[in-house]
């Protein structure tokens, strides 16, 4: 993501759509998973951290997806010291720019969501970066909470790269999480506060919209908070 300023450049923000825009215009949903837990048969709360590039656009996308309660955007995979915007734009802490999802598990499952973030939220092909924004802060990781979660994100991994459901291997990284840390105040419902910004336009509505158009069944108009 860069600085704020590297964000307003109009030549980057071009630059990410171009390198980002084949597989969000697609508009052709990844096929959902083989593997994945039943629905909960009473109203609960589950948590998913995933990672995929700024997380303006994965929090905005997330927001709009059926069953969530909540995503915050923060940083997952470093330590507590060094879990500030400055520092992690430097690439060297460890942590990625993720989402906490808070979910219902009775309304939507966390394959489900897995089939979001894989089909309009990133690319999952691209290593240590998403279009413009490079780095391994950029990283496509997902953050497992508990080892069901593992058993259904590596299978569900293995199942897609074996369907060739994209044209290059997916390069997205499996592990527990640790600890999730909420970012700072001015990141969280960036995309919905300033919808003129032009990297919000070129890169994050289009995001939000596949989702409606692609996964009409797992897309909501009212965002989460």
């Amino acid at each position: 993501m860069g600085t704020f300023r590297t964000r307003a450049s109009l030549a980057l923000v071009i630059g990410a759509t171009l390198a980002c825009g084949p597989l969000m215009a697609v508009g052709s949903p990844v096929p959902p998973p083989a593997v994945d837990a039943a629905l909960a048969a009473t109203p609960g709360r589950a948590v998913a951290v995933l990672a995929g590039g700024c997380f303006w656009g994965v929090q905005a996308v997330f927001q709009h997806t059926r069953g969530v309660i909540q995503a915050t955007s923060g940083y997952a995979g470093g330590s507590a010291e060094n879990a500030q915007y400055d520092v992690v734009s430097s690439g060297t802490t460890g942590h990625a720019e993720s989402v906490q999802i808070t979910y219902d598990p009775s309304v939507v499952t966390y394959g489900q969501l897995l089939r979001v973030f894989f089909s309009v939220a990133h690319d999952p092909t691209q290593l240590n970066q998403q279009g413009s924004d490079v780095g391994p802060q950029y990283r496509s990781h997902i953050f497992t909470a508990d080892a069901d979660q593992a058993r259904i994100a590596r299978a569900y991994v293995q199942q897609l790269d074996s369907a060739k459901a994209f044209s290059r291997p997916i390069v997205t990284m499996i592990s527990p999480l640790t600890k999730f840390y909420e970012a700072e105040a001015y990141h969280q419902d960036y995309a919905t506060l300033h919808p003129d910004d032009l990297y919000i336009r070129l890169n994050d509505a289009p995001k939000v919209e596949n989702l409606r158009r692609s996964l009409p069944d797992l897309y909501v108009a009212a965002k989460a908070k």
